[in-house]
């Protein structure tokens, strides 16, 4: 009943690109019936660091670069967002409950990753923090919405246009995160909630 996804690019703390996202909306259609909770989290200390910065790199990106997303057209922009997006808007499917297990660094895309489930479960070194306008670029990828949800409109609209970084305690008490735990406990923690989950 518990389906779990890992994001594996621990070398780059899970640093995000649009295959990631085009892998996550395929895996997220494949997803089973029976399936009732499915986990999210990234390989080794950190959950993601966010958008890959070789996309912001011409020169240096493998696939697709921000630059190359500016020569489409506003249809073809528009149609690319939408399959990125995809990556991400699965994971509110009522099916299933979605828990993100956040360790260490949920910033930009992983933030906006970690908003997408349903609820979020984190380490007391997690930080989170929409970095996207300290770039010059747009939370994009679903992400406001649920955080407007979850903390408010003036809360939300603080995080995204400063791009501060928000602790694992007040995570919490804003109503970010369900509960925050020492690294060590975080597992426990989560499979608590599971077994809670699909118990009833």
């Amino acid at each position: 009943p518990v389906a779990t996804i890992t994001l594996d690019r621990p070398e780059v703390r899970n640093a995000q690109t649009p295959a990631m996202w085009r892998a996550l909306a395929t895996l997220g259609a494949r997803i089973p019936q029976s399936v009732r909770v499915v986990v999210v989290q990234g390989a080794g200390e950190t959950f993601s660091s966010g958008l890959d910065r070789s996309m912001l790199d011409p020169r240096g990106a493998e696939g697709e670069s921000v630059a190359g997303l500016l020569r489409l057209s506003d249809a073809e922009l528009a149609d690319t967002i939408d399959e990125y997006q995809a990556g991400f808007t699965f994971l509110r499917d009522p099916r299933f409950v979605t828990i993100a297990k956040v360790r260490g660094f949920a910033v930009g895309a992983g933030f906006q990753l970690a908003l997408s489930c349903d609820l979020r479960i984190v380490s007391s070194d997690a930080k989170f923090c929409m970095m996207e306008s300290a770039l010059g670029l747009v939370p994009d990828l679903t992400g406001t919405k649920p955080l407007v949800e979850a903390v408010g409109y003036s809360r939300a609209l603080e995080l995204c246009t400063t791009a501060r970084t928000v602790q694992a305690e007040e995570s919490v008490q804003i109503g970010l995160a369900l509960s925050a735990h020492p690294a060590d406990e975080l597992d426990a923690a989560v499979e608590a909630l599971i077994t809670t989950l699909t118990s009833t």
